[in-house]
């Protein structure tokens, strides 16, 4: 009963985490309308939050191994509703910028000492399984939900309370952390690979401003996008040459030596890159293309939130029963259904309900898939490196999802590439990557208790 209990408060974390990412979309432009910012400058709302919390959650989860997951919890959940409480009281733009990079690096400390505590308090097997489907799938709903959230809120309160909704819930999950989470071992100090972690943001920040900057069509900073990019290049190589140097670096050398870990990290960056430009899919095609409002907008998504729930309660009994390989290639094989039925629906000029198939297969590629791969990317951890292998996981998912939308949507929709249909560009895209992804999943292969190697087996 107690690790449901805490289940629930880390849920509850999670879906508020998972909601701070979408629920700023709708309500853009009226926050560019207050502060007199253009759409340009409010890019940095969204990827400001994504990015920085995707690449200090390696950080992160060092942080819960070295200092202790109960306290870094709490250092994490107290940092992300403190910013959030600055985000709806803030006076200016460069203020709101500000207050969702703290958001994301309160979510970075937070999300990898959630997750850790959820895996050792679930032993494995179905009871683990169950859990984190039910913990994928809160954050999955808190994705969908936070479209329609972010419409009624924005309509009838103001755009301000997106960000000061969660501070109640920030606060109940503070208090279950407090009076059910145990305290654990005494923690090994240990120096932080802080250079690192500064490496690891900045790269995709550079990426991420080269390529926003390259479809651009103002053109007024030519030089900007190959900058940006090189920058880009340039902090990740340098991130390699610090890693490797570092006397505790922020992934430890032995973390690559499980082939199945690495490669389930690397089939979730590019499963979550299609899942996420999915969902930036389905409302520019609401609201560009059918001219929906943003309520309305939202509340046609339902349906994949709908699906999202009913997955959450089947998918344990079907990981079961075919296991984890099955499972994962089902996943992204919906996805792929996914993505085709999204290009289809957009060359048909078709209504916004015929977008609902659509929504129904992403559903079931995130519990299959995400679900699938978050179990064997933390299979066998122990308490001394649960902290770790949840960051890195966590990191391939918010990572390759901020990638996935910043390649697969600004090639897409890029101004270079007018009169051709920009859903079918981006889904095209997104097939590609998941072709890999279904050959990275289909090559991963767990050790047999006896030393040798086979394929996927029931969890």
């Amino acid at each position: 009963m107690r690790a449901w209990l805490v289940l629930c408060g880390m849920a509850t974390l999670q879906f508020f985490i998972a909601l701070d990412m979408t629920v700023v979309n709708v309500a853009l432009p009226s926050i560019g309308a207050d502060f007199g910012v253009d759409d340009h400058a409010l890019t940095w709302v969204v990827v400001g939050y994504t990015i920085t919390g995707g690449g200090l959650l390696m950080l992160g989860g060092r942080l819960g191994d070295v200092l202790g997951r109960r306290r870094i919890l709490l250092l994490g959940t107290t940092l992300f509703g403190a910013a959030s409480v600055l985000a709806g009281l803030a006076p200016s733009f460069a203020l709101l910028v500000t207050a969702r990079l703290l958001q994301g690096a309160g979510e970075a400390v937070a999300l990898p000492a959630s997750m850790a505590v959820i895996v050792l308090m679930f032993p494995e097997g179905p009871r683990r399984s169950r859990a984190l489907s039910v913990w994928a799938a809160v954050a999955s709903c808190g994705l969908v939900v936070g479209f329609v959230a972010s419409g009624i809120i924005t309509e009838l309160l103001g755009w301000w309370w997106i960000f000061l909704v969660s501070v109640p819930f920030i606060l109940v999950v503070l208090a279950t952390v407090v009076l059910l989470v145990p305290g654990g071992r005494a923690a090994e100090r240990a120096p932080l690979d802080l250079p690192g972690a500064l490496l690891l943001v900045a790269a995709p920040l550079l990426f991420t401003l080269g390529v926003v900057e390259a479809g651009g069509a103002d053109g007024t900073l030519p030089w900007l996008p190959p900058v940006a990019l090189a920058g880009a290049v340039v902090a990740g190589a340098l991130f390699v040459r610090v890693e490797r140097r570092a006397r505790r670096p922020l992934v430890p050398p032995r973390f690559f030596r499980n082939r199945p870990r690495v490669l389930a990290n690397l089939a979730t960056a590019l499963l979550s890159a299609a899942l996420s430009t999915s969902f930036l899919l389905f409302t520019y095609y609401l609201q560009d293309r059918l001219g929906a409002g943003p309520l309305q907008a939202g509340l046609t998504m339902l349906p994949l939130a709908v699906s999202l729930i009913a997955a959450s309660l089947l998918i344990p009994r079907l990981f079961g029963r075919w296991g984890a390989r099955v499972c994962v290639l089902a996943g992204i094989g919906c996805t792929m259904l996914a993505m085709a039925a999204i290009a289809l629906v957009s060359r048909l000029g078709a209504t916004g309900p015929a977008m609902i198939p659509a929504m129904m297969l992403v559903a079931a590629g995130i519990g299959f898939g995400i679900v699938g791969l978050q179990y064997v990317a933390v299979t066998g951890v122990t308490e001394d490196d649960a902290g770790i292998a949840s960051g890195v996981q966590r990191a391939a998912d918010q990572l390759g999802g901020a990638t996935g939308v910043t390649v697969y949507v600004g090639i897409g929709f890029a101004p270079a590439l007018d009169g051709i249909d920009p859903f079918l560009t981006s889904s095209l895209l997104a097939l590609a990557g998941l072709a890999a992804a279904g050959f990275v999943a289909w090559r991963i292969a767990t050790p047999h208790p006896h030393g040798l190697r086979r394929d996927w087996g029931s969890p």
